[in-house]
């Protein structure tokens, strides 16, 4: 189907565009009030409602976790252009400020597109290797790895 094809290629692109921390890039295909989930008591969790605290919540992400890179397994197109549900499988590793190369999380995204825009991003994974990740670089010294929700 040409369709699911299409959101395919534009979910790989969007995660390629994270992991080289292009988020202008990122966010060209979010709609002015988004909506995104992080679950998890750390300073990546939390809810987001406009594409601007969500540019702050990227940036914030490309600072604690400056190597992490997301690696897509399997995405799965359900709907029409109208209204589309995205499930995207991933592997994220990160080599941790100490030296930690044992950061490991497997998670799944799942985007709300309406006419080509993302309108939602749940993300699940496990938050208490997020949040383990993100103790370690607060002890080797990035304390906005342990700061205060980025919320709106």
């Amino acid at each position: 189907m040409p369709y699911s094809y299409f959101v395919k290629k534009l979910i790989r692109q969007s995660f390629d565009h994270v992991n080289n921390h292009r988020w202008d890039e990122v966010l060209k295909a979010v709609a002015p009030n988004v909506h995104h989930r992080l679950p998890g008591a750390h300073s990546l969790g939390g809810e987001r409602h406009d594409k601007e605290t969500l540019r702050r919540w990227f940036e914030r992400f490309g600072r604690v976790l400056p190597n992490l890179h997301l690696k897509v397994n399997n995405i799965w197109v359900k709907g029409w252009p109208g209204h589309t549900t995205v499930f995207a499988q991933w592997d994220g590793t990160a080599t941790l400020l100490n030296g930690d190369a044992s950061y490991f999380n497997r998670g799944l995204h799942v985007f709300t597109l309406r006419w080509g825009k993302v309108y939602a991003i749940d993300e699940f994974q496990d938050s208490q290797e997020v949040a383990r990740g993100l103790a370690a670089q607060a002890a080797a010294g990035l304390e906005e790895a342990v700061a205060e929700q980025i919320v709106s």
